[in-house]
């Protein structure tokens, strides 16, 4: 399966294959570093990541027991924009999927809905949408 820095080379129709082909797997535990993916396969894709990854949003910190989940942000790693965590079909493909819902848990991104799938061990690829629209990718990578 693809590393993440590999994931960033793929194009837009490989990153869909890789979701679609992979399980949803269990819901994570704990803190998983945030990649996303911008531009995938394009020169920019990881400029854009370790930007994106400094300034605005390193990862999120999953706690399956209570089913949700907390958004690591800033430059100072404050946990912060909460999310449940389920699972259920996804918009994408219809397929069992863990979704990431802010609409009941988050003023500031209550529009949006993130789906991901385990495509490799500790390493989760996920689909961000905006209201009904698809606007991009990221990958989760926690610790073994």
């Amino acid at each position: 399966m693809p590393s993440v820095d590999e994931m960033l080379d793929m194009s837009q129709e490989q990153l869909d294959e890789l979701f679609t082909s992979s399980p949803a797997g269990d819901i994570p535990t704990g803190e998983g570093r945030g990649t996303v993916i911008v531009a995938p396969g394009t020169e920019f894709a990881e400029i854009a990541s370790k930007v994106v990854h400094f300034i605005a949003w390193q990862g999120k910190v999953f706690d399956p027991k209570t089913g949700t989940l907390l958004n690591e942000v800033s430059p100072l790693h404050f946990d912060r924009i909460r999310a449940k965590v389920y699972k259920e079909a996804s918009w994408f493909d219809k397929q069992e999927c863990i979704v990431l819902d802010y609409s009941k848990t988050s003023i500031i991104a209550h529009w949006i809905r993130d789906e991901i799938r385990l495509v490799d061990e500790g390493t989760y690829l996920g689909i961000v949408f905006w209201d009904d629209h698809r606007i991009l990718n990221f990958a989760l990578e926690f610790p073994s």
